[in-house]
């Protein structure tokens, strides 16, 4: 794992919040893990049987009512292994792509989706600002 990394994916979470001005308080937890366990969360929660690169989940509903009353609650799941792919396969470094799905997750958390393409492009877009705020170098 890049050295440093946990930090920049914090700054990257905190700099969409930032920017989307949110204004609420915020929990989001972010887990890296492997293609085996993203491809079963997406089975059991999306029906999608293959591995995905990022999955979000807001949790604001349900029984976690009481903690969303306070802010956003959210998860972000990322897949290493298809992170590696994705950086090998647009010619980027494996840190710059877990930060844009760092990124790609939390827009998705605050209500922003792909599934059309004017959406996706709208997406690429913001991931495109975000990814010029957050300063990879430090």
């Amino acid at each position: 794992m890049p050295k440093g990394l946990k930090g920049k994916l914090k700054r990257a979470v905190e700099t969409v919040l930032k920017g989307e001005k949110t204004g609420i308080p915020t929990t989001v937890s972010l887990v890296l893990c492997d293609d085996k366990t993203i491809r079963e969360l997406n089975l059991r929660f999306l029906g999608h049987d293959y591995p995905t690169d990022v999955l979000s989940f807001p949790l604001n509903e349900g029984e976690l009512i009481e903690q969303a009353e306070k802010g956003l609650v959210g998860e972000i799941i990322i897949s290493v292994e298809t992170a590696e792919r994705n950086a090998m396969k647009f010619r980027q470094t494996l840190e710059r792509e877990l930060v844009r799905l760092a990124i790609h997750g939390t827009l998705h958390l605050l209500g922003y989706d792909d599934a059309t393409p004017k959406q996706r492009k709208k997406m690429r877009e913001k991931e495109r600002k975000y990814l010029k705020l957050v300063d990879l170098d430090r």
